[in-house]
């Protein structure tokens, strides 16, 4: 296995590691069985555990990032559209895993951002970063006349992306998909008024 393949390896192990037991349940043992690699594989790519933990964070938004892109750079539809589309495919993603992993983000914000002032900064980072990509697209929608003139696209942007992970916390507390279809059903028929 070449040094960058073991290195992502690595991180994708991370990953699901991090979703299904959390960052301070998950011991650098059972993040290199899930990989399959040496150990001293871990250490030459990772001074310490934090130092993984936050590149695993920044390859979670890296994929991110591409999920919007895919989804929201789509210039072929609307705005509204796109977002739609957007926040389908998650509800879909959320689905495939029986609502049990939620958002890594939204998982280490909760267990990470009182304890490693790194994490918190870092996780500030890529909700600041959504919420800007967020307001691109509604203020697009604006420029349309879809949304009122007088919202500020990016303070609904904030709140988008609070409700949002606020549904994923939820769809994992009940297992359902539920909290996630009503946010979908608010935001766009009585927010925005468009019809799911």
């Amino acid at each position: 296995m070449s040094k960058e393949k073991t290195k992502t390896v690595l991180l994708e192990a991370g990953k699901r590691v991090f979703l299904e037991k959390g960052y301070n349940h998950a011991g650098i043992e059972a993040i290199i069985q899930a990989a399959g690699v040496p150990k001293g594989s871990f250490y030459y790519y990772f001074t310490s555990k934090e130092d993984f933990g936050l590149q695993v964070l920044d390859s979670f938004a890296e994929g991110y990032n591409e999920n919007f892109e895919r989804d929201l750079g789509d210039l072929t539809l609307g705005p509204l559209d796109r977002l739609r589309r957007y926040f389908d495919s998650a509800c879909a993603r959320i689905q495939s895993q029986e609502c049990r992993n939620g958002c890594l983000a939204g998982n280490l914000s909760q267990e990470m951002a009182a304890q490693s002032e790194a994490f918190r900064a870092r996780l500030e980072e890529i909700f600041d970063g959504w919420v800007d990509r967020y307001a691109v697209v509604l203020g697009e929608a604006q420029q349309l006349g879809e949304i009122p003139p007088d919202i500020d696209v990016h303070e609904l942007a904030e709140f988008w992306l609070n409700s949002w992970q606020g549904a994923v916390l939820r769809a994992k507390t009940i297992r359902s998909v539920v909290p996630l279809q009503t946010f979908l059903n608010v935001m766009f028929g009585l927010l925005l008024h468009v019809q799911p």
